[in-house]
Parts: structure tokens; sequence; C-alpha cells
């Protein structure tokens, strides 16, 4: 987003590189920003907006184009229950209405067994099961997701790998710190 455009502005702006209509601009931007409860403050520069509000507004600009596939990496992550709530009820109504196919990644569990047709479990990096909710359910001989999942992936924590690479980068850049 540019910090330096209201959110009008910004969604107008994704709105034409989208090849949207003036009729689709105005009234997907609208209905968007109704959405997320950012139509009063349409007319604001998005570097006052809270970080809260920032995010809000990515989500308007992601869904503005009525996309075949949509990809949302971990889309509820900082938004408070209505707002999730309000963004989750779009995007199925987006799956049924427009047939529009959804990708989501999440920690959220109940999320994805609330709303997911089909989830995959990745753990360290790789799909180590898929299904329903049910046939994961049933897979793990679980109550829920959430137990499957921990079923599946173990209990306990594990300590995050660091790439080498990455590991002298943030020793070097520490250095020149001090």
């Amino acid at each position: 987003m540019d910090d330096e455009l209201t959110a009008m502005e910004n969604m107008e702006l994704h709105a034409v590189l989208y090849h949207l209509s003036k009729k689709q601009r105005l009234q997907r931007t609208e209905e968007l920003l109704k959405l997320v409860e950012l139509w009063d403050r349409k007319d604001s520069l998005v570097k006052t907006f809270s970080g809260g509000m920032k995010r809000r507004l990515e989500i308007a600009r992601g869904l503005l184009h009525h996309p075949k596939v949509l990809f949302l990496d971990e889309p509820t992550l900082g938004l408070d229950t209505q707002t999730r709530n309000l963004l989750w009820d779009y995007v199925k109504k987006l799956n049924k209405t427009e047939d529009t196919t959804i990708f989501f990644t999440t920690h959220y569990l109940e999320e994805a067994e609330e709303i997911a047709q089909e989830i995959n479990i990745i753990d360290d990096g790789n799909i180590i099961a898929k299904g329903s909710v049910h046939e994961l359910m049933k897979l793990t001989e679980t109550n829920d997701l959430e137990q499957a999942y921990l079923k599946l992936t173990g209990k306990n924590i594990r300590e995050e790998k660091v790439d080498p690479a990455e590991a002298w980068k943030m020793r070097a850049r520490s250095r020149r710190m001090n």
C-alpha cells in the first residue's frame, strides 16, 4: 500500500491495475471498504491508519477483483473477532457466488475446522496428512482438528532451524549496530 495515498486512492489504483470498469471499481470499493469498516475513513491518508486498519485495507484490496483463485496467507492474523467474522463471511460468499477457489494458511485451527472443505497439515515443510476435518479426526481417532493436528505433529515445541547464511547475516548486522 502507498501510505501517501488515501484508502480510496489505494483501492482505485489496484482496481485500475486489475482492469475493473469504473462501475465495478466504485461498487466494489464501497462494498469492501464498508465490509472492513473503513468507509468513513476512505478519504484519510493510509499513513494515519493503525496497523489493524492497514491490515483491513490490505484485505479489501485483495478481494477487489473477485479472483478465480484466492490465496490468503494468515488472513485473520491481528484482526479483531468482528472483522475476522466479516472476512470469513465474505470469503464464503465469494466461494459460492463467484465460484472462487480459496487457499488459506492459518494457525487458528478452529477457523480451518469451520471453513475449509479440505485441509492439508504441513509439518517441517511437508504435507503429512490431508482430508476433510472428519477424515483427519477419523485417521487420528480424535474429536477435533486441534487434537488431530497435535497427534500428527507432536506436542513438543521444536527449535526452529536457522539457515547458516541467515545466521551469519544476523551476526554481521548485530556487530555493525554495536
